[in-house]
């Protein structure tokens, strides 16, 4: 392959983020981009924003331009309706680019919407909305069932010109492009003659895309697979929902410029739409709400008030070594500006302390600081137990250190309830975190799909030894009678091979069990939202992105054994009459050892 840039960009992509859906890791996504020397690459997710940091990463790690997108949903009236229409999800689907970073506010505001107020079988917006939040965004009228093409099929020629205008009108002349798919589904190749003739009498200016759901063409019977995992269907059901063809696959920009050769600036304008796209993520800002000291204090001179009165309850006279060690770590706290960030977990403990609630000694690096111990976030002596302090902030080290709390598990929600109250609801928010298809699971969801009898899938996943992280190659590699199964049996070579494509796919999102981040502004500005089936309102990005973008994200554990103490202490108390701190029971009791 020669090492010239081709004249193509995928601006129509679905990753691993569209739940179910497609066949496309993000890493993988961004590699094959680089391999057939695309110099960008756009990903627009079904309605959501889930993978946006990590394809970012990715695509600038592999010298790619990333253009940030999703394919969000139009409802046909407002978001606010529930009524079908009669359109398959309610919805026209359209697909939105971010060309620079109001761009990428307004996108995040738009799924957030989407989610948070026009949920009805798919998160939802309007064209109201769009006209809002149409800053520094580029549209693409979508594929065979968005609002253009489904209504030049129906034979509403008029109605889609004027739906045509109105997009034009509200996204701007510039921005505004009529999406051309070459898929062989006969409906879509009708709709396209009607899409040109349209661009034509409007102006409005062709793209050319194929709405890519899968890497490689011969990948197509695993999305197969995949959507009827969605739709809790089996291969063998005549009715299931699938994709007609097998063209939904990364084309080369070789095989774009054959099948779009009568449109050849659709070709073209994709290069021209990837050159106006130039958002440019700073992670290197931090989000850490600012403390709020009692007044006529600072910030700095509360937290070195509080560390000194921590100091004389826990060691009374201070050594040397000990005001050495302090010193050190409120200068290196302060030189990393994270003052703000001690002074709020000491607060939520202080709180859970005050209200009786149980809070752990302390998990991880953080036991490592004197600082922490002596405001009482932590329970253990570090300089007892000779940790160190840079394993948990080292001045050396970007990365925002990480205290993990642990709360008695009846009452871990006061202390959410008391941090969201403090901080406002629009601030504070728990963590998306995404379910995998890992090696066991694939094989049983993708065996049911195949129709195979239960007890021969559940054989062949029990074969898989239970590892954490185990691959289904490894398993292969050391187990001989799957690998002997493997190369006999065809439908178990098929079972496996299928299983291999979509093994690590994400399968669902759901809230994260101890995850809550806290911003200094409303956390819209910086992250998109996301609500679970249960109403539970949680952020678009994971850990490591909220992280990555400079959001301070705690870990607010319920710990089931902290309850079980607290609970015996209070019976000790009521019927032995002795009152037991458990932080000052010795570790090496010999009654206690000879129980």
């Amino acid at each position: 392959m020669t090492s010239t840039k081709s004249d193509f960009v995928h601006l129509h992509v679905h990753s691993q983020y569209s739940l179910l859906d497609a066949v496309c890791p993000i890493e993988d996504l961004a590699s094959l981009a680089k391999e057939m020397n695309m110099p960008a690459l756009a990903v627009t997710d079904n309605g959501n924003m889930f993978g946006a940091i990590e394809f970012y990463s990715a695509c600038k790690k592999a010298g790619v331009k990333p253009i940030i997108g999703a394919e969000v949903y139009i409802a046909p009236e407002s978001r606010f309706e529930r009524s079908t229409h009669g359109l398959q999800g309610a919805s026209y689907p359209f697909v939105l680019l971010c060309k620079d970073e109001a761009g990428y506010r307004n996108l995040i505001q738009l799924v957030s919407i989407g989610y948070l107020e026009g949920f009805y079988y798919r998160p939802r917006i309007d064209k109201e909305v769009l006209r809002k939040f149409s800053e520094g965004l580029i549209g693409l009228s979508g594929g065979l069932r968005a609002e253009l093409p489904h209504l030049l099929n129906i034979g509403q020629t008029e109605k889609a010109h004027q739906a045509a205008l109105q997009y034009l009108e509200i996204l701007g002349k510039d921005n505004f492009y009529i999406e051309i798919i070459h898929s062989g589904i006969k409906e879509q190749e009708r709709a396209n003659g009607e899409l040109v003739k349209l661009g034509e009498k409007l102006g409005i200016e062709l793209v050319a895309a194929n709405n890519v759901r899968y890497l490689k063409r011969e990948f197509q019977k695993a999305h197969e697979v995949l959507t009827c995992i969605q739709t809790q269907t089996t291969l063998d059901d005549p009715n299931r929902a699938r994709f007609q063809t097998d063209e939904f696959y990364f084309k080369s920009a070789e095989e774009m410029a054959e099948r779009f050769k009568d449109t050849p600036q659709a070709i073209t304008n994709t290069m021209k739409i990837a050159e106006r796209c130039n958002l440019e993520l700073d992670f290197t800002k931090t989000h850490v709400p600012q403390f709020v000291p009692p007044e006529g204090k600072t910030r700095e001179q509360y937290l070195n008030e509080l560390t000194m009165q921590g100091l004389k309850g826990r060691y009374g006279t201070l050594s040397e070594t000990v005001k050495k060690r302090v010193e050190h770590e409120l200068h290196v706290i302060q030189k990393s500006g994270y003052i703000s960030y001690f002074l709020i977990v000491w607060d939520f403990v202080h709180f859970a302390k005050q209200q009786g609630i149980p809070v752990g000694p302390g998990r991880g690096s953080a036991a490592g600081s004197v600082v922490s111990y002596a405001l009482g976030i932590t329970d253990i002596d570090p300089l007892k137990y000779d940790l160190l302090f840079e394993r948990f902030l080292n001045p050396e080290r970007v990365s925002m250190p990480d205290i993990d709390i642990d709360f008695c598990y009846e009452n871990r929600d006061k202390v959410i309830k008391y941090v969201t109250e403090k901080y406002s609801k629009d601030n504070v928010a728990q963590i998306i975190t995404f379910g995998t298809m890992m090696a066991k699971a694939v094989i049983r969801d993708v065996g049911r799909v195949m129709a195979i009898p239960y007890a021969e899938v559940d054989r062949i996943a029990k074969l898989i030894p239970a590892e954490l992280d185990i691959t289904i190659q490894t398993a292969l590699e050391r187990e001989p009678e799957l690998k002997s199964l493997y190369k006999t049996n065809a439908q178990v070579t098929q079972l496996i091979d299928t299983s291999k494509i979509l093994e690590g796919m994400t399968r669902h999102a759901s809230t994260h069990a101890a995850g809550v981040v806290i911003s200094e502004r409303p956390l819209r500005e910086h992250v998109p939202l996301f609500k679970t089936g249960d109403g539970q309102i949680s952020t678009m990005y994971s850990m490591e992105s909220l992280e990555k973008i400079g959001l301070l994200k705690m870990d607010f554990l319920g710990l089931r054994t902290l309850t079980v103490i607290d609970d015996t202490l209070k019976i000790i108390k009521r019927i032995q009459k002795i009152e037991v701190d458990w932080a000052k029971t010795p570790l090496d009791d010999p009654k206690t050892y000879d129980t």
